[in-house]
């Protein structure tokens, strides 16, 4: 919707606002392509992360057996949920399938990698942070236009309203079969 046209004697603050308006307008387009930059870079982080771990499967154990001191959870424990974590979630972030589930659980890699640290550089912790700022942009925003979410969401809300979808059968639940099934 476009903003009504400002006239000479409309107040100087209220064509400030239309202005601002027609800006935010301008830059719509931009926000899927921004959550889809957002999210690809935060998978490439962690995925290489995981990749690493998974080169030198001896020394991942090693440090979290020594340097990492992952809390409730035994060292080796620790090493294959988070190295499957680091290598899984990536995925399904930069494809935007459960890309909210998949921001959640980096979140919690990601504040962990911190928490578990004795001691992180200022550099390393700032990494962390914006990592983190990323990631709760998807959890609030969602994924964006340019995800698989975008794309099978209206099938699935369509699935579960009892509906057909854009193809295949009506879903039925297995109780209502089974009731169908006995008339």
């Amino acid at each position: 919707m476009t903003p009504p046209p400002s006239t000479p004697s409309t107040p100087w603050p209220a064509r400030l606002v239309l202005r601002a308006d027609r800006a935010v307008q301008a830059l719509q387009p931009l926000q899927s392509l921004a959550l889809f930059a957002a999210r690809a870079y935060v998978a490439s982080v962690f995925f290489r992360s995981g990749l690493t771990k998974l080169r030198d499967w001896d020394t991942t154990l090693a440090l979290f057996q020594d340097e990492y001191h992952v809390p409730l959870l035994d060292p080796a424990v620790a090493a294959v949920a988070g190295t499957a974590g680091e290598l899984l979630l990536p995925v399904l972030l930069v494809l935007g399938l459960g890309a909210r589930f998949a921001a959640a659980g980096l979140s919690v890699v990601n504040v962990v990698a911190v928490l578990s640290l004795a001691e992180i550089a200022e550099a390393a912790l700032q990494g962390h942070v914006f990592w983190g700022s990323l990631l709760v942009g998807v959890l609030l925003w969602g994924p964006g236009r340019l995800s698989l979410d975008a794309a099978l969401a209206p099938r699935l809300r369509a699935m579960a309203r009892g509906g057909r979808g854009a193809q295949g059968p009506r879903y039925t639940a297995p109780a209502a079969m089974d009731a169908a099934s006995r008339r």
